[in-house]
Order: structure tokens, then C-alpha cells, then sequence
């Protein structure tokens, strides 16, 4: 797809990858909601460095586990740009519960993560439908995670909730063909705040260790799980409901 003069709403894009996302998006020539939960300074700064490359960008609060609003982040991306091109469902969450600890997640904790990182990407596809379709061929891209692959990660629920957002891709790309396109990044230990407040202090040794055992050496950044996103949005548009995973080769090891 070529993105300038385009319209995309990117999910959890206050920091780390959605904010990185939104970035790349702006310096392509796309306009840019910016959502948010609960960062909305850092989400306002973001829209503020968007539009300073000249495209339109606005933040815009939207829990997206509640499907009200969803719809109402479209209306409002509608609203403000006129159309809608491109939806990345990057928000996430997770809770930090060693995989033997099965005590460790309640009730609450598996309707957060599967509210968010689940139902929120099937709630935000949704409602973004009828903007994507009306165009001439939209896209859907999910921050997935090697978690959904392997089953390893901050949490069991988080791992499902990954799995199930896989699965999602596929049934969706199956669903909204031919108009809209829908992939997924699936990154693998990302080096930022986010993994360094779940581990604390053993967030170093942790990454080292999987520096370690990882064929290429390096665990990912933000920037280059943006740039798979971007990538898959920007390239050829014969790619739908495939899961890329961004791991520096972790999964084959």
C-alpha cells in the first residue's frame, strides 16, 4: 500500500513500538490516530511529533477491551481524517507469573489480558471494517508475539492471549477478503521499558541470557518491530494472514 495521503489508527501508541509505529507511519505520509489508555502525555507528545512532519495526528483515549470505544476511536479517526487505510492493534498487557506459579493468575487477571490483547484487536477490527472496506483495499496489522508460538513468556495468560490474536489473524484475513489484508508481527523479547518494569532487576540477566541462545545474537527493538509493521503495511498486498515472527532467530534455536 501507498501510504501517503492515507489514515491509520495505531493502538497502544503512547510509547514504545505503537508510538515507534506512529513515527514511521508520519514520515511515510500517513496520518496518524494515536491511542491510548492511560499514557496520554506521552501519547500527546507523539501526536505532536507526527504532525510536525505535516500530517494530521490527534491522541484519543480508548480502553480497547470495551467495544464502545472502539467504535468510537473509528468515528473519531473518521471524523478528523475522512477515511481509514490502515489499523494496527498494538495495544497489549501482560502480568509477570512464572508458568509454574498457576496460583499466581485470578480471575481478573486472564479478563485483563484476554481483554486487551484479544478481544480488543477483535473488537478494534470490527469496528474498523466499513472505514477499511470503503476504500480501495485497507490493512490490519496485530503486535502479536513469539509467545503465541512457543508458549513461553510473562505469563500463561499472556501466551494464550497471543495465541488466540494468531489465530485471529487468520480467521479474520479469511472474513474481510478481498478488500482488507490482515498479518501480524510476532516480536520476540523486546529491549525496553516495557520487559524492563515486568522484570525489575533481573531484567538484564534475563536478556542476556536470551542473547545467548539466540541464533543472530541480539534480541529486537522497538524501531525494527515498527519497521516489520510498517513493512508489512508498505509491501506487496498479496501477503494476508500470515504471523511474522521478529526474533533474531529464537524460535529455531
Amino acid at each position: 500500500m501507498e501510504l501517503e495521503g492515507r489514515a491509520a489508527i495505531v493502538t497502544g501508541a503512547g510509547t514504545g513500538v505503537g508510538a515507534e509505529t506512529a513515527r514511521r507511519l508520519a514520515a511515510l505520509g500517513c496520518d496518524v490516530l494515536v491511542n491510548y489508555s492511560r499514557s496520554q502525555d506521552a501519547a500527546e507528545a507523539v501526536a505532536e511529533e507526527v504532525r510536525s512532519t505535516g500530517v494530521k495526528a490527534f491522541a484519543h483515549r480508548a480502553d480497547v477491551s470495551v467495544d464502545a470505544d472502539c467504535r468510537d476511536m473509528v468515528a473519531a479517526a473518521m471524523k478528523q481524517f475522512g477515511r481509514l487505510d490502515v489499523l494496527v492493534n498494538n495495544a497489549g498487557t501482560t502480568k509477570f507469573v512464572a508458568h509454574a506459579d498457576l496460583e499466581g493468575l485470578d480471575g481478573e487477571d486472564w479478563d485483563k489480558i484476554l481483554g486487551v490483547n484479544l478481544k480488543g484487536s477483535f473488537f478494534c477490527s470490527r469496528a474498523a471494517r466499513d472505514a477499511l472496506e470503503a476504500g480501495d483495499g485497507g490493512e490490519i496489522v496485530m503486535t502479536s508475539s513469539v509467545a503465541g508460538l512457543a508458549a513461553t513468556g510473562s505469563s500463561i495468560a499472556y501466551c494464550a492471549s497471543k495465541a488466540g490474536v494468531n489465530s485471529l489473524v487468520v480467521s479474520l484475513a479469511r472474513a474481510l477478503a478481498p478488500k482488507i489484508r490482515v498479518n501480524a508481527v510476532a516480536p520476540g523479547f523486546i529491549d525496553g521499558a516495557w520487559l524492563a518494569e515486568g522484570f525489575g532487576d533481573a531484567y538484564e540477566a534475563i536478556k542476556n541470557a536470551v542473547v545467548q541462545k539466540t541464533p543472530l545474537g541480539r534480541v529486537c527493538t522497538p524501531p525494527e518491530v515498527a519497521q516489520a509493521i510498517v513493512g508489512l503495511i508498505a509491501g506487496p498486498d498479496l501477503i494476508t494472514g500470515h504471523v511474522l515472527p521478529i526474533d533474531g532467530g529464537a524460535l529455531i534455536a
